[in-house]
């Protein structure tokens, strides 16, 4: 009972035995970044937001894209869209736009560029990285 703040009996006695589960020991922490693909290569890529299929460029305001048909110059595709911030846009417009999923002509519009894993290098032969290991020791 001495572990108790205030020292009060109750419920949890049961006749003076502790017969509480067994402490696990604690995991090793590895040393380095956690997470999925944390300290992996990336590149940023413009997407649909609609079907997700990259774009090659920028879109223009009558851009649309090649497999959903969906219009690409649109708030949803805009690194400025928030639909917690006033008129759903972290730049000062002025007026709303309503059809956040329609071509639109905004100033303000910059598209969203997402960061994915950037595609793995095919690997060189084991004689080529034998013969690069050769190579540090060679005076």
């Amino acid at each position: 009972m001495p572990d108790r703040k205030y020292r009060q009996s109750g419920y949890q006695d049961s006749g003076g035995t502790d017969t509480g589960s067994p402490k696990r020991p604690k995991r090793a922490q590895k040393e380095g970044p956690r997470g999925r693909g944390l300290g992996a290569r990336t590149v940023s890529v413009l997407k649909c937001s609609r079907c997700g299929t990259k774009m090659s460029a920028a879109p223009s305001a009558l851009d649309v894209c090649k497999d959903c048909g969906a219009d690409l110059h649109t708030c949803t595709n805009c690194k400025h869209f928030d639909s917690s911030a006033p008129k759903e846009c972290r730049q000062p417009i002025g007026t709303r736009i309503a059809a956040k999923a329609k071509a639109n002509d905004c100033e303000f519009f910059e598209p969203k560029a997402l960061q994915e894993f950037a595609p793995s290098t095919p690997g060189g032969s084991a004689a080529d990285a034998k013969t690069a290991f050769d190579d540090l020791f060679d005076f």
